[in-house]
Protein backbone atom coordinates (compact mmCIF):
# COMPACT_ATOMS: atom_id res chain seq x y z
CA UNK A 1 0.00 0.00 0.00
CA UNK A 2 1.47 3.33 -0.75
CA UNK A 3 2.40 5.71 1.95
CA UNK A 4 -0.93 8.37 2.59
CA UNK A 5 -0.49 11.78 3.07
CA UNK A 6 0.10 13.04 6.84
CA UNK A 7 -0.29 16.17 7.68
CA UNK A 8 -0.53 18.23 10.74
CA UNK A 9 -2.94 18.10 13.13
CA UNK A 10 -5.73 21.01 13.57
CA UNK A 11 -7.68 22.92 16.55
CA UNK A 12 -10.93 21.14 14.57
CA UNK A 13 -8.90 17.38 14.76
CA UNK A 14 -10.11 17.19 18.71
CA UNK A 15 -13.04 15.04 17.66
CA UNK A 16 -10.74 12.71 16.07
CA UNK A 17 -8.56 12.74 18.25
CA UNK A 18 -10.77 11.30 20.67
CA UNK A 19 -12.14 8.86 18.03
CA UNK A 20 -8.18 7.41 17.61
CA UNK A 21 -8.12 7.45 21.76
CA UNK A 22 -10.82 5.39 22.00
CA UNK A 23 -8.72 3.19 18.88
CA UNK A 24 -5.95 3.03 21.17
CA UNK A 25 -7.86 2.11 24.06
CA UNK A 26 -9.58 -0.65 22.66
CA UNK A 27 -7.23 -2.39 20.27
CA UNK A 28 -7.77 -5.72 21.32
CA UNK A 29 -10.00 -7.58 18.97
CA UNK A 30 -13.63 -8.33 20.78
CA UNK A 31 -12.82 -6.05 23.62
CA UNK A 32 -15.50 -3.45 23.43
CA UNK A 33 -16.47 0.02 25.56
CA UNK A 34 -18.39 2.73 24.17
CA UNK A 35 -16.71 5.95 23.12
CA UNK A 36 -18.37 7.63 25.72
CA UNK A 37 -17.08 6.26 28.13
CA UNK A 38 -13.17 6.20 27.49
CA UNK A 39 -13.47 9.85 25.96
CA UNK A 40 -15.04 11.07 29.08
CA UNK A 41 -13.05 8.66 31.91
CA UNK A 42 -10.36 11.29 33.59
CA UNK A 43 -7.34 8.62 32.59
CA UNK A 44 -8.08 9.22 28.67
CA UNK A 45 -9.74 12.67 28.72
CA UNK A 46 -6.14 13.92 29.57
CA UNK A 47 -5.17 13.27 26.14
CA UNK A 48 -7.89 15.22 23.89
CA UNK A 49 -9.46 17.74 26.30
CA UNK A 50 -8.79 21.18 25.00
CA UNK A 51 -7.06 19.88 21.58
CA UNK A 52 -5.23 22.27 20.75
CA UNK A 53 -3.21 23.61 23.69
CA UNK A 54 0.17 25.28 23.81
CA UNK A 55 2.68 22.81 23.30
CA UNK A 56 0.76 19.86 21.83
CA UNK A 57 1.22 18.85 18.67
CA UNK A 58 0.18 16.08 16.30
CA UNK A 59 -0.73 14.26 12.41
CA UNK A 60 -3.58 12.84 10.73
CA UNK A 61 -3.15 10.12 7.98
CA UNK A 62 -5.52 10.64 5.60
CA UNK A 63 -6.82 8.20 3.18
CA UNK A 64 -6.79 8.55 -0.50
CA UNK A 65 -9.83 10.28 -0.40
CA UNK A 66 -8.93 12.02 2.32
CA UNK A 67 -10.91 10.74 5.05
CA UNK A 68 -8.51 10.31 8.23
CA UNK A 69 -7.63 6.71 9.05
CA UNK A 70 -4.83 7.74 12.21
CA UNK A 71 -3.56 9.91 14.24
CA UNK A 72 -0.26 10.54 16.58
CA UNK A 73 -0.05 13.49 18.77
CA UNK A 74 2.06 14.61 22.27
CA UNK A 75 1.15 16.18 24.72
CA UNK A 76 2.72 17.78 27.63
CA UNK A 77 1.26 16.23 30.96
CA UNK A 78 1.84 18.29 34.18
CA UNK A 79 3.47 15.93 37.35
CA UNK A 80 -0.13 16.43 39.52
CA UNK A 81 -2.32 14.89 36.40
CA UNK A 82 0.51 12.75 34.50
CA UNK A 83 -1.08 10.17 31.64
CA UNK A 84 0.25 6.52 31.60
CA UNK A 85 3.34 7.34 30.03
CA UNK A 86 4.39 9.89 31.99
CA UNK A 87 8.15 10.07 33.15
CA UNK A 88 9.33 13.61 33.64
CA UNK A 89 8.48 16.85 33.49
CA UNK A 90 9.53 18.57 29.93
CA UNK A 91 8.93 15.18 28.12
CA UNK A 92 6.21 14.84 25.74
CA UNK A 93 3.73 11.89 25.89
CA UNK A 94 2.25 10.27 23.06
CA UNK A 95 -0.76 9.31 21.95
CA UNK A 96 -1.54 6.84 18.81
CA UNK A 97 -4.62 5.63 17.28
CA UNK A 98 -5.37 3.91 13.38
CA UNK A 99 -8.10 2.62 12.46
CA UNK A 100 -8.15 -0.95 11.96
CA UNK A 101 -8.79 -1.23 8.53
CA UNK A 102 -5.19 0.88 8.21
CA UNK A 103 -3.17 -1.48 9.92
CA UNK A 104 -0.25 -3.25 9.70
CA UNK A 105 0.49 -1.28 6.13
CA UNK A 106 2.69 1.43 7.93
CA UNK A 107 0.28 4.26 8.63
CA UNK A 108 1.51 3.49 12.44
CA UNK A 109 5.15 3.95 11.58
CA UNK A 110 4.65 6.45 9.07
CA UNK A 111 2.84 8.99 11.65
CA UNK A 112 5.08 7.96 14.69
CA UNK A 113 7.99 9.02 12.78
CA UNK A 114 6.87 12.05 11.54
CA UNK A 115 5.70 13.11 15.33
CA UNK A 116 9.02 11.91 16.90
CA UNK A 117 10.79 14.10 14.21
CA UNK A 118 8.73 17.16 14.97
CA UNK A 119 9.29 16.75 18.50
CA UNK A 120 13.21 16.35 17.61
CA UNK A 121 12.93 19.97 15.59
CA UNK A 122 11.19 21.41 19.06
CA UNK A 123 14.40 20.75 20.97
CA UNK A 124 12.94 17.59 22.85
CA UNK A 125 15.30 14.89 24.37
CA UNK A 126 12.94 11.98 24.64
CA UNK A 127 9.46 11.18 23.57
CA UNK A 128 7.57 9.07 25.94
CA UNK A 129 4.41 6.05 25.69
CA UNK A 130 2.93 3.28 27.60
CA UNK A 131 1.80 0.27 26.24
CA UNK A 132 0.17 -2.93 27.58
CA UNK A 133 2.52 -5.53 27.32
CA UNK A 134 1.02 -7.68 24.83
CA UNK A 135 -0.40 -5.05 22.38
CA UNK A 136 1.39 -5.98 18.98
CA UNK A 137 2.68 -2.50 18.34
CA UNK A 138 5.15 -3.02 21.07
CA UNK A 139 7.16 -4.30 18.69
CA UNK A 140 6.89 -1.37 15.85
CA UNK A 141 7.72 0.84 19.21
CA UNK A 142 10.83 -1.36 19.56
CA UNK A 143 11.70 -1.18 15.68
CA UNK A 144 11.55 2.80 16.07
CA UNK A 145 14.42 3.01 18.52
CA UNK A 146 11.26 3.09 21.82
CA UNK A 147 12.75 0.99 25.33
CA UNK A 148 11.29 0.41 27.95
CA UNK A 149 12.04 2.03 31.41
CA UNK A 150 9.16 0.95 34.16
CA UNK A 151 7.65 -1.77 33.69
CA UNK A 152 4.05 -1.56 35.43
CA UNK A 153 0.75 -4.16 35.91
CA UNK A 154 -0.05 -5.60 32.42
CA UNK A 155 1.54 -2.03 30.82
CA UNK A 156 5.47 -0.88 30.00
CA UNK A 157 6.66 2.64 29.66
CA UNK A 158 8.56 3.05 26.67
CA UNK A 159 11.19 5.79 25.45
CA UNK A 160 12.87 6.96 22.66
CA UNK A 161 15.84 9.22 23.09
CA UNK A 162 15.74 12.29 20.22
CA UNK A 163 18.80 13.86 20.40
Amino acid sequence: MPGLPIRAALPSDGAFLADMTVEAATWRAGVSRPRHEIVSSPEHRRYIAGWMRPGDAGFVAESPTGEPVGAAWYRMLPRDEPGFGWIGTGVPELIIGVRPLWRAHGTGRALLQRLADHARGQGYARISLSVERDNYAVSLYRSEGFAVVRKGMGRDVMVKRLA
